[in-house]
């Protein structure tokens, strides 16, 4: 006799679909532009941009007003109080680096509409990053993302552009590998792929068959380590961000690696809070090392752009501590920190982004040191204003980053890092002293007279509004900061960690 199985009927309503929404408005957005440009390919890039600025806004309205359960579409997707807080951050970023885009001169890229398409793209994916602890959706978002960026710093036109992109897609090749072994190796062990019962499963067996756990934990730590860009998977940096524009390479600094930390905070959560040894001791390894190497080649480098690359490779293992100190109050500081590092960073790439200019450099590298020698003389603001964000990017207080720093290092004093407190003071002494190298350039040093320099040659209103709010925002954040906390820690409790 035969059984009928009944069909499987879906409810839509459960499915909960208001979680893919803010994706959504991304990638229709990107959509639309490619529409556009095939029935018309003359239109300015202005249009372009304040579409990909219209739909990011729209895409941050969604996720302020997301009030759904936190789980949706077959359980994949996860829209808690950390993914809220860093799509906010992701967006939030994305709207004013396309902002940067506006400037007086024409870019090769900026010509073709698809270089926003590929824009709201990459906001996608690392949306969908965040939004999830399925190894295979964040693997999705991870590769979605990752396409598209390969593409836009290959759009630029410069010599060193697709050498840049072409080391940016051989070392993601491999960083994918990894995740896709790792994830592969999970999947044997527990049966599942969701972060979270990978966690209970682990737990419930005691951790069994833990030499195959630890070869995968080291598979998810390469790929991670390659998106945060930490040591030792950070050789690609300096190239890349050499290799991109200014602006583009500001983005990369920040965006990314605020979709790398949250997965790194849902990963690594499962081991910190069992109190795993091996692998506590392998990201204190990293972190301590993602810190201090950059640091120590930085006071080397004779170009702004890739001290600044350096920079923030240091930036991202100093955030990294919050992971492995895994209190409350270290996962808020992760988020200050990063906020104000955004801030930060933004200001000081477009700064360098303005003082960029089309023709070919009369010094060794675009952005050479002796290039802003005596800048002070020639153009008072615009050196106040690098000097500025330099000096908060250095942890000088008042300003913006010391704020994420001193309450970073709290937090490890607190969970009794002592040691790694001590590595981070020390660290930010020596990101102090190279930060001091271009401000002594631009402020006590002549002009060099046999070379002619423009300076701010790309500079438009709206992206010197877009400077002026860094500026003020740089300045004044210890208003800031209290409030600013609050609503981190709201979203940080609300989501357990």
């Amino acid at each position: 006799m035969n059984t009928l199985i009944p069909p499987v009927v879906i409810d839509f309503v459960t499915l909960n679909f208001s979680t893919l929404v803010p994706m959504l408005m991304a990638i229709v957005g990107a959509l639309v532009i490619l529409c556009i440009d095939l029935v018309n390919k003359n239109l300015d890039k202005s249009l372009y941009v304040m579409l990909s600025v219209l739909f990011l806004f729209v895409d941050l309205g969604t996720i302020i007003g997301f009030s759904g359960d936190v789980r949706g579409f077959f359980d994949l997707m996860l829209v808690d109080g950390i993914s809220i807080l860093s799509q906010i951050v992701i967006v939030f970023a994305s709207i004013l680096f396309i902002l940067t885009t506006m400037t007086k001169l024409r870019f090769q890229e900026f010509r073709y509409p698809e270089y926003f398409a590929l824009y709201l793209f990459v906001v996608a994916g690392f949306q969908f990053m965040v939004s999830s602890d399925s190894l295979i959706l964040i693997f999705v978002g991870l590769e979605t993302a990752s396409m598209a960026l390969y593409t836009m710093i290959a759009m630029h036109n410069r010599a060193k552009a697709i050498e840049a992109a072409i080391k940016y897609f051989t070392m993601g090749a491999l960083a994918t590998a990894f995740f896709a072994f790792g994830s592969m190796l999970f999947y044997a062990v527990t049966g599942t792929v969701e972060l979270g019962q990978i966690s209970e499963v682990l737990t419930r067996t005691n951790f069994d068959n833990y030499g195959v756990i630890l070869v995968g934990v080291v598979f998810i730590v390469g790929a991670l380590g390659f998106k945060l860009s930490l040591v030792p998977y950070h050789t690609w940096v300096a190239d890349v961000y050499e290799g991109s524009p200014a602006s583009f390479a500001g983005f990369l600094s920040v965006v990314p690696k605020m979709a790398g930390f949250v997965v790194a905070l849902r990963f690594f959560e499962i081991f910190i809070a069992s109190g795993d040894m091996y692998v506590e001791i392998l990201l204190y390894a990293i972190v301590v090392l993602s810190m201090t190497i950059p640091n120590i080649i930085a006071l080397l480098q004779t170009d702004i752009k890739r001290m600044l690359a350096y920079s923030s490779i240091s930036n991202a293992g100093f955030a990294m501590g919050a992971i492995l100190i895994g209190t409350t109050q270290a996962t808020s500081a992760l988020f200050l920190y990063w906020m104000m590092f955004f801030i930060t960073n933004l200001g000081g790439f477009t700064m360098i982004w303005l003082n960029r200019t089309k023709q070919n450099s009369q010094f060794a590298t675009d952005h050479a040191l002796e290039k802003y020698s005596g800048l002070v003389k020639s153009s008072p603001l615009t050196a106040t204003m690098m000097a500025l964000f330099f000096l908060s990017l250095a942890g000088v207080p008042p300003f913006a980053l010391f704020w994420g720093k001193m309450y970073l290092i709290g937090s490890a004093v607190n969970a009794g890092y002592i040691i790694l407190a001590l590595i981070m003071a020390i660290n930010s002494a020596i990101a102090g002293y190279y930060y001091l190298k271009p401000i002594v350039y631009m402020f006590l040093k002549e002009p060099l007279e046999d070379k002619e320099v423009k300076y701010m040659a790309n500079a438009s209103n709206s992206v010197k509004t877009l400077i002026g709010f860094c500026a003020i925002v740089t300045i004044l954040s210890i208003f800031f900061i209290e409030p600013l906390l609050n609503i981190i820690s709201y979203y940080v409790q609300i989501s357990g960690y």
